[in-house]
């Protein structure tokens, strides 16, 4: 009987010591990532030299601002945008039950850009502006995050509603996804068409996702949000494992399901309309790290959140840096190269799930 209680016990320790080699493996990778980032670009830096200037041995002024004043401010919001995004189309695959499920399928992504959009241009919350961080800036942050979020949060009320008709799959909810990002599409296009010069010219960059947009201080805004509904989300891993036994199973372990649905919807869409309101629609992300994960790790959410975001930041700087070089010394904007690299692997995943 001690013998079979050891052999459990060693087995379990080499299922969690593998799932945590994954995560440091990846958390390793991250910061080998943020060092190249740092170097690469218009004006090349040593990797001896970033690391000295990050160390507070500085090597020189202009090093110093390179580093500091232009590049760090973006590969931090990469990460923390990846990371952002990662845990949110986890978090909605669970609960949703949905393989489907990120901010940019469902639509929610459309719908927090049609309220920035809207914050932008009739209520005067962004101007263009010539600077280090865009071609536009917010006036009023927390106006135009807010009217995101409103608006995010009646796309992800409408998922949630749809989700509880009895008999509705994953490709019904990606189809209401779609019919919800085109309604809202076209609600920005709308906007489009009675803008002036200026506000045109505002929408149509606006709709490049880009983390080079953000300045410290946003960067700082999208760091509260992101890591405090990390923080109740990886708290919540084992209700989204419950979750994803069915409800009636995770109702009969004591999970109050209506209440993890809700709350995981309304921390998701902030947290897509904080990125979306400062960045634009930055698309798959979402999508596809967490497929990634659970095909490596497994679906425990105990491993799979914490994996996702190490995942997420990894993927989102590695594809920034990459559209820093393709067509340097000019800047590719990031959401063009997750398009093409996410729009595949959506394509995969729904002949994978009619193949079923």
């Amino acid at each position: 009987m001690h013998l079979n209680e050891n052999n459990l016990d060693t087995a379990y320790l080499r299922y969690v010591g593998r799932k945590i080699l994954f995560i440091l493996i990846c958390l390793t990778a991250l910061g080998f990532m943020v060092l190249f980032s740092i170097s690469q670009g218009a004006a090349g830096v040593p990797i001896i030299a970033v690391i000295k200037t990050l160390a507070g041995a500085g090597v020189s002024e202009r090093f110093n601002i390179i580093i500091w004043g232009i590049r760090m401010p973006q590969i931090l919001t990469a990460v923390v945008a990846g990371a952002g995004l990662s845990v949110a189309g986890a978090v909605m695959q669970s609960i949703l039950r949905n393989p489907l499920g990120s901010p940019f399928t469902l639509g929610i992504s459309h719908a927090a850009a049609f309220g920035a959009a809207l914050a932008v241009m009739i209520l005067g919350s962004g101007v263009m502006t010539s600077s280090s961080v865009g071609a536009i800036s917010i006036s009023n942050i927390y106006l135009t995050t807010l009217i995101a979020f409103i608006f995010s949060l009646l796309a992800a009320g409408a998922i949630v509603a749809i989700s509880k008709v009895r008999g509705a799959s994953p490709e019904t909810m990606v189809l209401t996804g779609v019919a919800l990002g085109s309604l809202f599409t076209a609600g920005t296009m709308f906007l489009q068409f009675f803008a002036d010069d200026v506000q045109l010219a505002a929408m149509v960059f606006w709709t490049f996702g880009d983390v080079g947009r953000a300045s410290w201080s946003e960067l700082g805004i999208l760091s509260m949000v992101t890591l405090l509904a990390t923080v109740y989300f990886v708290a919540n891993g084992l209700n989204y494992n419950a979750v994803d036994a069915g409800d009636e199973t995770a109702k009969g372990l004591g999970v109050r399901v209506e209440r993890i649905r809700l709350v995981g919807m309304m921390l998701t869409s902030l947290v897509t309309a904080v990125i979306v309101a400062f960045l634009g629609i930055i698309g798959f992300i979402g999508l596809v790290c967490p497929h990634m994960v659970r095909r490596l790790i497994g679906s425990d959410h105990r491993f799979l959140l914490p994996a996702s975001i190490v995942m997420g930041s990894l993927l989102l700087l590695g594809s920034d840096t990459a559209a820093r070089l393709i067509l340097a010394p000019h800047l590719l904007p990031v959401s063009i190269l997750t398009a093409f690299l996410g729009a595949p692997v959506f394509i995969y995943l729904i002949v994978k799930g009619y193949r079923r």
